[in-house]
Order: structure tokens, then C-alpha cells, then sequence
């Protein structure tokens, strides 16, 4: 049997920091404390719900972040 990978850590980020950002600040803020990979969704999107180690999601409505989530 294959060995399990060690995924990198993600960032110690508080994830409630990001909502009431305007949404480009968000994104910009994210990358900054080391996001690999930062995701901005319009409310009620559908999306694929597999974890992905490093992606924080955000959803943006009228410019601004209303929920923030990782993986």
C-alpha cells in the first residue's frame, strides 16, 4: 500500500476576518498569508464540494464577502 502524502499546512488565518471585505481586497489579503489557491463564488453557485488542501472559498455578493471557507 502506497504511503499517505502529508498535504503542506495551510495558514493560521482567521477565516471570519475576510467577511464585510470588499471582495478584491479579500482575494489580494488571502494570497498574502499564503493561500495557494483562493476561489470567489457569486452567492448560490454551484460548485464541486471535493477538499482541496490550500484553497480558500469566498463568496461575494455585490463586491463584498458574505462567507468564507477553506478547502
Amino acid at each position: 500500500m502506497a504511503p499517505l502524502p502529508n498535504p503542506p499546512a495551510e495558514p493560521a488565518d482567521d477565516l471570519d476576518s475576510y467577511v464585510g471585505l470588499a471582495g478584491e481586497a479579500a482575494e489580494r489579503r488571502a494570497r498574502e498569508r499564503g493561500w495557494t489557491t483562493v476561489r470567489s463564488l457569486p452567492k448560490g453557485a454551484i460548485i464541486t464540494m471535493e477538499y482541496l488542501t490550500g484553497r480558500l472559498n469566498l463568496t461575494v455578493e455585490d463586491g463584498v464577502v458574505e462567507r468564507c471557507w477553506k478547502g
